[in-house]
């Protein structure tokens, strides 16, 4: 089983392939704005499980995760190749680049993402958090559940059309495939790779917006100088897609970073 996804050839075939991984509630198609400026590099957008046209696909967690991305990307084709990950898709990026078995992997680019609870008791309660939320997901209205979603801190720096913008724009999901991702994957469950990340062979990049400010100093505890983008908040490659991808296309051309 492989996850659906969209390839796009490059005009440069020497260049890596670079991979996107959308968050949670979204779809390959939420890179399409930010993709059109990275003509030159092949491209693979993914569906992640439970989400666009993976939404049938079910994972236990997140190992179930990267053995999905990994046969997705041998059946490309896929040898060498950047991940580029916002949030729930920073998080899988993560995990893949932290597995130690990654010749392919010529850099890591994390918008947004968390590396891991440090704390037990925090660990157990972002679980129960997110299996209220699920419970929702399965047995509410999603629309209602999603105008109470976006209500979350992490996403204040939202207006009140942006906010109605992504509801009508997620209430396309499942509730129940999400409620199953949101599950498998939760932070709760999700190993804390701070030290895993800090000793990675491969270029690594911390994006995320300037009005963000709880990534902002997740950002700091990975010993991170984040690349801020201008007038965004959590979802930056949306909010301002013109000033993610001048960031991304800066470093991504950075000398001697373009292969492993």
């Amino acid at each position: 089983m492989t996850l659906h996804a969209v390839y796009r050839e490059g005009r440069d075939a020497t260049l890596p392939c670079l991979v996107w991984l959308h968050g949670f509630l979204g779809c390959q198609r939420e890179w399409e704005a930010v993709s059109e400026n990275f003509i030159d590099w092949p491209q693979l957008r993914i569906d992640l499980p439970g989400h666009g046209k993976s939404a049938d696909i079910t994972v236990n967690d997140f190992h179930q995760v990267d053995q999905l991305l990994r046969k997705t990307l041998l059946s490309y084709n896929i040898l060498k190749y950047w991940l580029i990950g916002y949030s729930l898709g920073g998080r899988v990026a993560m995990v893949h680049a932290c597995q130690g078995d990654n010749p392919g992997l010529c850099g890591l680019v994390v918008e947004g993402g968390h590396p891991g609870l440090e704390d037990e008791n925090a660990r157990l309660e972002r679980q129960t958090n997110d299996h209220l939320w699920g419970q929702r997901l399965c047995n509410e209205p999603l629309k209602e559940v999603l105008n109470d979603w976006y209500q979350q801190a992490v996403f204040q720096s939202l207006n009140d059309p942006q906010r109605a913008a992504l509801v009508m724009l997620r209430s396309q999901n499942n509730g129940a495939s999400l409620a199953a991702m949101l599950e498998a994957t939760s932070l709760g469950k999700q190993p804390d790779l701070r030290a895993a990340l800090k000793q990675l062979p491969q270029p690594f990049y911390y994006l995320c917006g300037e009005r963000d400010e709880k990534f902002r100093t997740v950002a700091n505890s990975l010993g991170q100088a984040p690349h801020l983008i201008t007038a965004a908040g959590h979802n930056a490659h949306r909010e301002n897609p013109a000033a993610f991808s001048a960031c991304l296309l800066n470093l991504l051309r950075k000398p001697g970073e373009e292969t492993p």
